[in-house]
């Protein structure tokens, strides 16, 4: 440690007064310097090189936790976690730290009435479209503030469905829900649960849901811990795509977070899901369902080049009788959207 300290200084102090101060020899280090690199030692280094290019592709949002499966994949075995933690830290390639934030764009003093809070903070949903959780977060911008209206799928925390405006008009939380409706095309039964804020709690947004029989749910007053996900996912966005950066204008903003929500579904590893992506634990789930079915898997699937991964761009669930939504109809809320969807 002492000679590798040395070394890692020469050019900062001279080496004959940190030989010195370390108590070492020149001869015991120019001894050092010819010694070949011990195995480990050159195993770290490649796992240094391989965290480097793991943080330059997440943008340095992953932590020990997320980079130890990523890396263990890319060298096709398994890393020790303390391993990788403490080359992150000698190297200062740990993630972009959380910022306590305040939130405040729950509106609960109104009078449109309230639902009941259905969901009881059970989180835990056994396939896709059973429970979808929605909230608004705010950006910063040199032009402003701009609102961002989110609708996450508990079951892959996907999200599913979004929104953009510089104010917050019941239309954003509308436009969001219309995004998630269209992509994912529900049957009826699902819970969505959300605040108790005006946009949630208005006549038009209720009606929306009940008249695709899906079941309202509310949270406490003032218990943010009952939309807890879905607050998770704000301050994650938060962190990784907004915290050090300065947004010069809001279209700047809505495209950042249009890029980071493609990233989030699709190639961003969640640890409440084993540590894979969103997409991916959707497709699993698709797979083990459609080859259960009598007579394998759906003529869709046989084509040349058909792949189950194609699929996660279709909705999950389809009602009888209702138009199955397009690959264009679905994109403007899709992992791959170019575009945000905007309430002006």
């Amino acid at each position: 440690m002492k000679y590798a300290w040395i070394e890692g200084h020469r050019g900062v102090y001279a080496t004959t007064m940190m030989c010195e101060l370390l108590s070492v020899s020149r001869s015991g280090l120019n001894a050092a310097r010819r010694r070949q690199a011990s195995k480990r030692a050159c195993e770290d280094e490649q796992l240094v090189e391989q965290i480097r290019a793991g943080q330059s592709k997440h943008r340095g949002r992953y932590g020990r936790r997320r980079m130890t499966p990523e890396i263990s994949q890319v060298r096709g075995q398994a890393v020790n976690e303390k391993r990788i933690g403490r080359l992150m830290r000698e190297h200062g390639l740990q993630s972009h730290k959380r910022r306590r934030f305040r939130v405040v764009t729950t509106d609960s003093k109104h009078a449109h009435p309230v639902a009941p809070n259905v969901l009881q903070r059970d989180f835990e949903a056994a396939a896709p479209n059973r429970k979808w959780l929605a909230d608004m977060t705010y950006v910063p911008t040199d032009e402003g503030w701009l609102y961002v209206a989110l609708v996450l799928d508990l079951y892959a925390r996907k999200l599913v469905g979004w929104a953009m405006s510089a104010t917050m008009p019941q239309a954003l939380t509308l436009c969001a829900l219309d995004v998630a409706l269209g992509w994912r095309d529900p049957d009826a039964g699902l819970v969505h649960h959300s605040d108790r804020g005006s946009q949630y709690a208005a006549h038009d947004y209720r009606n929306k849901l009940e008249a695709r029989g899906i079941t309202v749910s509310m949270s406490r007053k003032g218990d943010c811990w009952d939309n807890a996900p879905m607050e998770s996912v704000n301050g994650t966005l938060k962190v990784e795509c907004v915290h050090d950066v300065r947004f010069e204008t809001r279209q700047q903003a809505e495209q950042a977070i249009v890029e980071y929500i493609g990233y989030y579904n699709t190639e961003r590893r969640h640890s409440a899901l084993g540590n894979v992506t969103p997409a991916e634990f959707e497709r699993r789930w698709l797979v083990h369902e459609y080859m259960a079915q009598p007579g394998g898997p759906p003529a869709a699937w046989q084509g040349p080049g058909q792949r189950p991964r194609q699929l996660t761009r279709q909705p999950i669930h389809h009602r009888p009788g209702a138009p199955r939504a397009t690959p264009a109809m679905a994109s403007p809320g899709s992992s791959q959207a170019t575009g945000p969807a905007v309430g002006k």
